[in-house]
């Protein structure tokens, strides 16, 4: 079977960016697996599996377009100490949920410096060229209830 609209789709991978270090791998785990054409992964990815089979290898590079999206410099801002109340030492990497008026954002901490916090609401990944190295294990057709709850579900069925 090949990879199509609601088909299930397992497969290994590794991403790296172009400096070749590797940023993810399924290495030592189970496949990942994900509904084909439900938006369950980044869109140029997919994309490139569409039409492939079990056992295809194929190496895959996604335009930050096709990612994670460009860098957007307004998701980058200085908010004052005190917006962190009841976290005793706020330190560059951190990661928290903000509220915004578009609803929840995770941000990190780039920066802190006396009583300013510079966090980036960018998904780490953003800007960045996505390199995949991709083995599809296994193809197979999404049950109706998968297609309708627009995931996959376990063996067994789901527990949501």
């Amino acid at each position: 079977m090949q990879i199509a609209q609601n088909s299930v789709v397992a497969f290994h991978y590794t991403l790296t960016n172009d400096a070749g270090e590797v940023l993810d791998s399924s290495e030592g785990r189970d496949p990942l697996t994900y509904l084909h054409g439900a938006g369950n992964i980044i869109p140029g990815l997919e994309k490139e599996l569409e039409g492939h089979g079990s056992g295809d290898k194929l190496q895959v590079a996604v335009a930050p377009s096709e990612g994670y999206g460009e860098v957007q410099p307004a998701l980058v801002q200085e908010v004052p100490r005190d917006a962190f109340q009841g976290v005793d030492a706020v330190e560059p990497g951190m990661q928290f949920q903000a509220q915004t008026q578009e609803g929840p954002l995770m941000v990190t901490v780039t920066k802190v410096e006396g009583d300013t916090v510079t966090v980036d609401g960018n998904h780490p990944l953003a800007g960045e060229k996505l390199n995949f190295d991709v083995e599809i294990a296994e193809v197979r057709e999404a049950t109706e209830e998968e297609v309708s709850h627009g995931h996959v579900h376990g063996e067994g069925g789901h527990e949501h």
